[in-house]
């Protein structure tokens, strides 16, 4: 076997609760020798949302590449996650505070305990009044089942997302995606897809229980989205006027296959304002597979 064509992946569910469900991702370490044909056929026999591919920085701590099984996207909040995590693990961290280098600029990157918490960028808010008919027609919902005094809106903190309140969990649970809408309406609005949530929580201890939809990836439903919880939290921080510096988000609990998942993020507020926030959790590796590529 020509060993230079066999690629170790760790297979690591990040954003767990109690070390239990999670979202899974591939991560490969030690990457720099792999081409971008390399890493999405890799990513696409890993067959998971998404691939973190580690290398060397010349600029940051660690450069990162995340794939999917279809393409190379900027950023993957739970990939950061289990990367981080499992380089904690490894012992290649050397202190709390570190950095990776993505296609769309410099991250910071804090380990606090087996937490692996990742910056994203003050957030931006886009109304999306003229398309809510057409969003709550994608979801099955109605307007009255929207939490009160609030709307749908778009928000960017380094990947865009539609943010959706829901009046209570049963309405939330019992959503019926149309995926071919959700994906053309996630392509119209520049967004990876919809976060849907509601605030009414069984747990004392989280804030918000959330599903995930991102059909234009190749998602159907996710179990955990780094990248979704933050501009979530900002906008329970700013539209909804819930004000706390730290968020506890639930996902994945009204899956097909439940994989309960735990997301925390935490707000820096100067004079009222967002101006960073970092939203994070653990990874526990989960198994080990051997990839041999074709090329």
């Amino acid at each position: 076997m020509d060993t230079s064509k066999t690629i170790t992946v760790q297979i690591i569910n990040a954003f767990t609760a109690n070390n239990e469900g999670g979202n899974p991702a591939g991560v490969v370490l030690h990457a720099d020798h792999l081409s971008p044909e390399n890493k999405l056929e890799i990513a696409k026999k890993v067959g998971l949302s998404e691939t973190a591919f580690v290398s060397k920085s010349a600029s940051e701590a660690f450069k990162l590449d995340f794939y999917t099984p279809t393409k190379q996207i900027t950023h993957c909040g739970h990939a950061t996650v289990a990367a981080f995590s499992y380089l904690k693990q490894k012992g290649l961290l050397q202190n709390a505070n570190s950095s990776k280098e993505t296609i769309d600029g410099p991250r910071k990157i804090k380990i606090i305990g087996e937490d692996a918490f990742m910056e994203q960028l003050a957030p931006k808010y886009t109304s999306l009044e003229t398309y809510e008919a057409r969003i709550l027609n994608s979801l099955k919902l109605k307007k009255s089942e929207l939490l009160p005094n609030t709307s749908i809106q778009l928000v960017h903190t380094g990947n865009s997302f539609v943010i959706i309140p829901i009046k209570n969990p049963e309405l939330l649970k019992n959503l019926q995606p149309d995926f071919e809408l959700i994906k053309g309406l996630s392509e119209e609005l520049e967004a990876i897809g919809y976060y849907a949530f509601t605030v009414d929580t069984s747990d004392r201890n989280s804030h918000a229980t959330t599903r995930m939809f991102a059909p234009s990836y190749g998602i159907p439903e996710e179990a955990a989205t780094g990248m979704a919880a933050g501009p979530l939290a900002c906008y329970m921080h700013d539209v909804m006027q819930i004000p706390q510096e730290r968020y506890n988000i639930l996902q994945g609990h009204f899956m097909k296959h439940p994989s309960p998942s735990l997301i925390k993020v935490n707000l820096t507020i100067e004079k009222g304002k967002i101006t960073q926030l970092m939203a994070g959790g653990k990874g526990v590796v989960k198994e080990e597979r051997t990839i041999t590529l074709d090329h």
